[in-house]
């Protein structure tokens, strides 16, 4: 397998942060409702991942009101996506080169 495990990234581990990555890929910005309701998962499940990976700066974090209601959004940073196309480049050399 020539180490292709080595090259996957801890912080994609976890199904619920692969989830997020994978949703914020495809999207500019989610709202943390939206993402809560995709992902199916309680609101300090989805706070406690959101940090981790805005922790490895890998999501970035934007909150502001709209009225006098907060709302916060995601997005991945290039930082983001250049880490889980790795990972996903990595899982598919894996996955190609089983001997």
């Amino acid at each position: 397998m020539k180490n292709y495990i080595h090259q996957l990234n801890k912080a994609f581990e976890n199904r619920i942060r692969l989830g997020i990555m994978s949703i914020l890929m495809v999207n500019d910005w989610v709202e943390f409702s939206t993402m809560k309701e995709m992902l199916d998962i309680t609101d300090g499940n989805l706070a406690s991942h959101i940090a981790a990976l805005e922790k490895a700066e890998y999501i970035e974090v934007k909150k502001q009101f709209v009225g006098k209601k907060p709302n916060t959004t995601y997005a991945v940073t290039k930082a983001g996506k250049k880490a889980f196309n790795d990972h996903l480049n990595a899982l598919e050399l894996l996955l190609k080169n089983r001997d």
